[in-house]
């Protein structure tokens, strides 16, 4: 199934892009994507209120959940300044899901790890997700896997190339 798309056909007519744009082939599989994106960016927002956190310290979790990060880098990753992410932090550890340590490699540093209550709280509410994409995921053919695995790195590539 294909439609074609007619938006901005009639303005610009002499410009790539909306030449581009007035020849666009939609497909079933595109607009999947694009409401699976879509879907994604709500994830944060219904997370941190389920979880009674902000966004911010969501992320946080997130970034420190496998690997220890200093608040330096976690205010760099996340675009705050390392005095909003001393806030951040002291509360998440008040509430017990983040300690500071010494870092692993440079004693001078401090390095935020997630505690079993962070990752408690975060896996808690997205557990049942990852069952679900894992029974998916269990459904398929090898074959049916790899091509969803080709068209996901593919997509993801190309994704980037906006970062």
């Amino acid at each position: 199934m294909t439609e074609r798309s007619t938006h901005g056909a009639s303005a610009h007519t002499g410009d790539p892009q909306s030449q581009w744009v007035a020849q666009w082939e939609r497909s079933e599989m595109l607009d999947m994507l694009r409401t699976v994106l879509d879907t994604g960016h709500r994830v944060h927002p219904a997370l941190a209120r389920r979880a009674g956190l902000t966004q911010t310290e969501v992320a946080v979790l997130e970034h420190v959940m496998e690997t220890p990060v200093g608040p330096s880098e976690l205010a760099a990753r996340l675009g705050v300044t390392t005095a909003a992410m001393s806030g951040i932090v002291d509360r998440l550890q008040a509430r017990g899901h983040v300690e500071r340590q010494p870092h692993p490699t440079d004693r001078r540093r401090t390095a935020v790890i997630c505690t079993a209550s962070g990752r408690e709280e975060l896996m808690g509410h997205l557990m049942p997700m990852f069952l679900e994409l894992a029974r998916i995921d269990a459904d398929m053919t090898p074959e049916e896997r790899a091509v969803v695995l080709r068209f996901l790195t593919a997509a993801d590539r190309a994704i980037r190339r906006l970062l």
